[in-house]
């Protein structure tokens, strides 16, 4: 591959995961939301800070690149919006009901702007011209499918392990933990290489990930929710199994039983013993 479009593939596995498709394919897979919602909240909030700097300590140009800067316009167009959005949604109520009522409106204005900030980053990268041919974009895809399905076969099977009888977390880390997020991914590669002519580069291994992971996980969910179903049934017969026999408990031989009253019968005499010398 062309060393703009393996940086690229680079940058791509150092963004953190997008929100809204985990949280859509979590409750498709019976998965767990809450923990879901927590995942993606967080892994953004701190990717804002942690992404750039494992981008730039793969790559090794932190150099070149005035991280000051970086971060200053990651803030402002990331963390600073962030910031007035929950500002709004908990102290004012009518900006809270306006966006409610318009929230098709606001989602498609959303697209539009991601649509457009795209368009502008691939403007700047043909405008300068590229060595990268079509057989190499196609090379990319060809890896990004066999990357992305290694780690979601790799994510289901450590989840298994480590968390054996919690299915709807299992589920909830299958895309939890292999998703890439486009709505944060696409600023902050532009911030950090906004005067670099190949960012378009940068950017289209991001641009392929992201309808790959729909494709994948729309196709799994189904399976996974199945999966999730059964397991839970099978936990609640074991549960259910364990409190019988807890309540059958073992039951003593008539040896046992009769060594048992006679050591009574011996008790209660010495204490009718004690009884008449206390008197």
């Amino acid at each position: 591959l062309p060393q703009s479009l393996a940086d690229g593939m680079t940058i791509c596995a150092s963004l953190p995961i997008t929100v809204n498709m985990v949280l859509v394919l979590t409750k498709s897979a019976d998965g767990d939301e809450a923990a879901a919602i927590f995942n993606a909240a967080f892994g953004n909030l701190i990717g804002v800070f942690l992404s750039p700097a494992l981008i730039l300590g793969y790559l090794g140009v932190s150099g070149q690149i005035n991280l000051g800067n970086v971060f200053f316009k990651l803030g402002l167009r990331v963390v600073l919006p962030i910031a007035i959005g929950q500002f709004l949604q908990k102290f004012v109520p009518p900006a809270k009901e306006f966006v409610k009522k318009y929230k098709k409106y606001f989602k498609k204005a959303q697209e539009y702007c991601l649509v457009f900030i795209v368009y502008t980053v691939f403007c700047k990268t043909f405008l300068n011209g590229s060595d990268v041919e079509v057989g190499d974009i196609f090379l990319m895809i060809a890896l990004q499918f066999v990357m992305l399905s290694f780690v979601m076969v790799l994510a289901w099977t450590l989840l298994r392990i480590l968390f054996r009888n919690e299915p709807k977390l299992q589920a909830m880390g299958l895309f939890g933990c292999t998703h890439k997020t486009v709505a944060m991914g696409v600023p902050l590669i532009n911030a950090i290489y906004e005067d670099n002519p190949m960012v378009g580069l940068y950017t289209l291994p991001l641009l392929i990930w992201h309808p790959m992971q729909l494709v994948l996980g729309t196709a799994v969910a189904p399976r996974v929710a199945a999966y999730v179903k059964r397991r839970e049934a099978e936990l609640m017969q074991q549960q259910q199994e364990g409190e019988d026999e807890v309540e059958d408990g073992p039951r003593p031989d008539e040896n046992t039983q009769l060594l048992m009253e006679q050591l009574m019968e011996l008790d209660a005499a010495a204490n009718g013993n004690a009884t008449e010398n206390g008197s």
